[in-house]
């Protein structure tokens, strides 16, 4: 008799048994080629929800598969520990970020040893820890030797709830903060930023990239890159030093047609050029524009208003004055903070130019455009008018014409610009990486040399929401000794965006222990890049795009030999609760925990898998989950059970290795798409073809102990503790993960062949070769598409087709 399918006992034991042997220790020199699997480590939130599961068990069975295909497989864990939530935590319950953060982790390790996965945990990282967060503080001086960070003062998304600034990627929806849905609003500061528009063309590019396409669209949309041109207004008004106000245009070829120009209200020229009495009406508009967040200002659905500054621009082309408005559409940030109005061929500036009675001059004719007025403006293709020596060309010659002739004149040029801005790094917050900077009053910026790497968080500080980074009151922080002059200095308070983090943690994990360098060059070399990477399509324009300028920039230092981080992107669906984003807030969180104590880590890994296509996700539903677990003590007990076979039937016997090597083929195909739920599907129908085959006893035992063999190390890397199991008791060595993956012949896939024969009115008009596991339906469908049949079918009424099975189609026509 048999022990019955006992997952809780079974699991536990294999888990201690892996982790005793090391059974998942990664070498850095294998006579096999490397596979680099890596799934988005998770936030130390303190729980992992079925999501998290989603997430990382495919990604482990698709890890062990290339395992056991042969390969070294680095298949790591760690945690991004940096960030709001912990300070939050520490604001609200009065406990330290980082005691609040280790207690996560100890509980989010242990959840992620029940899930089976095939981690080294010797290769964890934590980047709240000060051995990976010196290497952050490394980085930021590397960027800083190189010229691509810098200080200065800008306009930026501060959440009032985080009390911290946020870049721009982390600004979502309607203007909310991507942690907290809180409304962002706009706040001048002194920030560091990286200077990731260095990069911006490539960042647009993919080549070699196996990514989803709208992954890739994304960030192309992000960079933004447009084509045009830098036209000049000349300014000449008494008093004011600037004698020009510079726009970017991607429309050249409208610039006879401007009849006013827009200023962002932050333009430093506002001020300037504002006439005595216009000040007030400007100073106002300005106080309420700088309320706003910039997707407020840019939303298609706000109707868009603005005030006159009193002031002229001469646009140089005609002649003509221009009036300089400010409107909260424009934003300083992108372009020059400057546009050219051209209402005639622009609708925002059409509406624009309706609202307040500003001139809308046509400069492309519509077709069949007589003059007089237009009711909307025309953004199309047309013949120029109004545009002195280019009356009477297409507007598409006229582009260049235009360039040529204002280069000629020298007030405009080609150009190229970006919405692409640079990435603000600064955080006012006490929980991120130090950013290792000194100011001294004497000699200014000093970065901390690397020997005094970590500049390392106090533990003393306190924390309130101030707005402030707690930094800032911690006066042995706080105050220190200039490197350079060896005088009195500050450290920097703020702190680092947690992506800072995440940016590099791939490296790590190549070397993750070396005290001497960030990464060793020779181990990271041999592991990278990462051949696969799973996680959500949500961190497009964050962590993908910080991931991949961070590794451009480390190749153009010289310390690595390639610019991209990442093969292989696949981007897995969202499981919701009730149809929302699972969140403790919302109480809709669904903890793995209890299903895997009920019916095992494997049967929720295997469900998970089997509710759909990955990249699709769904709603959390476990109707379904009592058959997978019911599926898997099926699986127990063909395996296990005593098989007895009778009066051996070759046709038996050639079948079941058909069958066998079928469903090889369809999990290899389908473990290589990542289709991990059509995978199961296969392995289910084996299994139900199985369980009459073995009744019957018609095939050897040792054709059935190979089939079973088979089932088992076909299903490992999806219930590698059922798989371990049954390979054990079944009497083969240790472990079934080492062992390799079956491949198929293809030549024992072939289906036997029978002679179909089609009779039309009892005569004999064809015959032909086919599957000898025909359906009716397809034997009737190849049969009437037969150009020999259709010869006698042809103009006739089929009556009745009769099918005997494997031998003939009988087809009746009148």
């Amino acid at each position: 008799m048999i022990d019955r399918y006992d997952p809780q006992a079974i699991e536990k034991k294999w888990q201690d048994r892996w982790a005793a042997d090391k059974l998942y220790h990664v070498l850095d020199e294998s006579p096999k080629s490397k596979w680099y699997a890596l799934t988005m480590f998770p936030y130390t939130s303190g729980d992992l929800h079925i999501g998290h599961w989603y997430a990382m068990a495919p990604s482990d069975v698709y890890a062990r598969y290339k395992r056991m295909q042969g390969f070294n497989v680095l298949h790591p864990m760690g945690f991004d520990a940096f960030g709001f939530p912990a300070e939050n935590a520490a604001i609200k319950r009065g406990i330290h970020p980082h005691t609040w953060t280790e207690k996560n982790i100890e509980n989010m390790r242990r959840q992620l040893r029940t899930m089976g996965c095939c981690y080294d945990w010797d290769r964890e990282v934590v980047t709240s820890r000060p051995d990976y967060y010196k290497w952050t503080e490394w980085f930021f001086l590397k960027l800083y030797e190189a010229g691509l960070a810098y200080r200065a003062k800008a306009p930026v998304n501060w959440c009032p709830s985080c009390q911290a600034v946020l870049a721009n990627e982390q600004v979502i929806g309607g203007g909310e903060c991507w942690r907290c849905d809180t409304q962002v609003v706009r706040k001048d500061l002194v920030q560091w930023f990286f200077r990731i528009t260095k990069y911006a063309d490539e960042l647009m590019q993919h080549d070699g990239l196996d990514w989803p396409e709208r992954i890739k669209i994304m960030q192309r949309n992000w960079v933004g890159r447009s084509e045009g041109a830098e036209i000049d207004f000349k300014l000449e008004i008494p008093g004011v030093g600037e004698k020009k106000i510079r726009v970017f245009t991607t429309r050249p070829d409208t610039v006879y047609g401007v009849t006013f120009m827009v200023l962002a209200p932050e333009h430093p020229l506002v001020e300037k050029i504002t006439s005595p009495a216009h000040k007030a009406a400007v100073e106002a508009y300005v106080d309420k524009a700088r309320r706003l967040t910039e997707i407020d200002r840019l939303s298609t659905e706000r109707e868009k208003d603005g005030v006159f500054t009193g002031a002229n621009v001469i646009n140089q082309l005609n002649g003509e004055p221009v009036p300089v408005w400010i409107a909260d559409y424009v934003i300083w940030s992108y372009g020059t903070g400057a546009v050219m109005a051209v209402p005639a061929h622009d609708e925002r500036d059409f509406s624009f130019a309706q609202k307040y009675k500003l001139p809308v001059r046509v400069v492309i004719s519509p077709p069949g455009y007589e003059g007089g007025p237009i009711e909307a403006a025309y953004i199309g293709e047309g013949l120029m008018r109004n545009s002195a020596q280019f009356n009477g060309k297409p507007n598409t010659e006229a582009f260049g014409g235009i360039i040529d002739w204002m280069e000629s004149q020298n007030f405009g040029k080609r150009a190229v610009s970006y919405k692409l801005r640079d990435w603000l790094i600064s955080r006012q917050r006490y929980w991120g990486a130090p950013i290792p900077i000194i100011h001294c009053d004497r000699c200014g910026i000093v970065p901390v040399p690397e020997k005094d790497l970590p500049v390392l968080l106090p533990e003393d500080a306190e924390f309130k929401p101030t707005g402030e980074s707690p930094l800032k009151y911690v006066e042995s922080f706080v105050n220190t000794t200039c490197p350079k002059c060896g005088g009195p200095a500050r450290r920097e308070t703020d702190t680092m965006d947690t992506f800072m983090c995440s940016s590099w943690y791939f490296l790590r994990y190549c070397s993750p222990r070396d005290a001497a360098q960030a990464f060793d060059p020779e181990k990271t070399k041999y592991w990278m890049p990462v051949d696969i990477y799973t996680g959500g399509a949500d961190h497009a324009v964050m962590h993908l795009f910080y991931s991949r300028f961070f590794t451009m920039a480390l190749r153009d230092m010289g310390r690595l030999p390639f610019g991209e981080p990442f093969k292989r992107l696949f981007n897995q669906g969202v499981i919701t609760s009730q149809h929302q984003k699972m969140s403790k807030s919302k109480g809709n969180v669904v903890n793995p925990d209890k299903y895997v104590g009920e019916l095992g880590a494997d049967t929720v890994r295997a469900y998970l898998m089997f509710v759909g296509p990955w990249e699709l996700g769904g709603d959390w539903n476990d109707s379904g989950i009592g058959g997978m677990s019911r599926w898997f003590n099926r699986v127990w007990k063909l395996a296990l059970e005593e098989y007895a076979p009778g009066d051996i039937d070759n046709a038996a016997e050639a079948d079941l290795v058909r069958k066998t090597h079928q469903v090889i083929r369809k999990v290899n195909l389908d473990l290589d798409k990542l289709q991990f739920n059509t995978m199961l599907a296969a392995l289910m129908e084996f299994t139900n073809y199985m369980a009459p085959v073995k009744e019957s006893g018609k095939v050897s035992a040792e054709v059935w102990t190979r089939a079973v063999e088979c089932l088992v190390l076909l299903l490992a890397p999806t219930a590698p503790h059922l798989a371990e199991e049954l390979w054990q008791l079944m009497g083969n060595p240790y472990s079934v993960h080492n062992q390799s993956f079956p491949i198929w012949d293809e030549a024992l896939t072939a289906e036997p062949e029978i002679t179909l024969v089609v009779q039309i009115n009892g005569k004999v008009r064809a015959r032909f070769q086919v599957p000898a596991s025909i359906t009716e339906c397809q034997a009737t469908d190849l049969a009437l598409s037969n150009e020999r049949v259709k010869e006698f079918t042809a103009s006739k009424t089929v009556k009745t087709v009769v099918y005997v099975p494997g031998k003939l189609v009988n087809i009746v026509v009148i």
